[in-house]
């Protein structure tokens, strides 16, 4: 049986493009939705392109209703993947999908972790520390920022004249790269 795949986002969607493209062509998969809370995401370009159905919710739906996890189960959605997805996860979609929701963090987690610290924040707080590798996190999603268990980690080495974008351009590679094969991982452990 096919699994599915819902993509929650919140900005570009870059990683999000590189999930529809690992899976485009497969028969036992399918990303079945790319939800977002933000209107103007590019994400919703992205979906759009890839002819895949995407869903703009509000706070308030999300928060305070069953809405979206009565949706994802309408699909029998299979696996919650965040790509860029800056909101808390609500305890009921957790308790809905547990163990099945995971994240991609543009650091080496425990470091650089937490509310507030995502995109250029993070790749800011990594260059004014002076670190000598940045790197990715995937992991599970539970109810804290950035806190749930580790799936896989990826590093990259920083020079001391790299500097910003060049950080940020090392790390999406890697996301990049690692994203699309971990999802794929964790899907073929998942029972139908």
């Amino acid at each position: 049986m096919k699994k599915r795949i819902a993509i929650f986002a919140s900005g570009s969607g870059s990683n999000a493009q590189k999930l529809m493209e690992h899976f485009m062509d497969r028969s036992d998969v399918e990303i079945a939705l790319v939800l977002t809370n933000n209107p103007d995401a590019f994400v919703l370009q992205r979906a759009d392109n890839f002819e895949i159905p995407s869903h703009i919710f509000t706070r308030d739906e999300f928060y305070h209703s069953d809405s979206i996890i009565n949706m994802l189960k309408n699909l029998d959605i299979d696996l919650i993947v965040l790509a860029g997805f800056l909101w808390l996860i609500p305890k009921n979609l957790l308790a809905a999908y547990p163990g099945r929701i995971i994240n991609i963090h543009p650091a080496l987690l425990p470091k650089y972790g937490g509310k507030g610290m995502y995109g250029d924040h993070v790749h800011n707080a990594v260059l004014q520390a002076g670190e000598a590798e940045g790197g990715i996190t995937i992991h599970y999603v539970d109810e804290k920022y950035d806190e749930g268990e580790y799936i896989y980690q990826a590093r990259y080495k920083i020079d001391t004249n790299d500097n910003l974008e060049l950080i940020k351009f090392k790390g999406q590679q890697l996301e990049h790269l690692h994203f699309p094969r971990v999802v794929d991982s964790i899907l073929k452990k998942i029972k139908k």
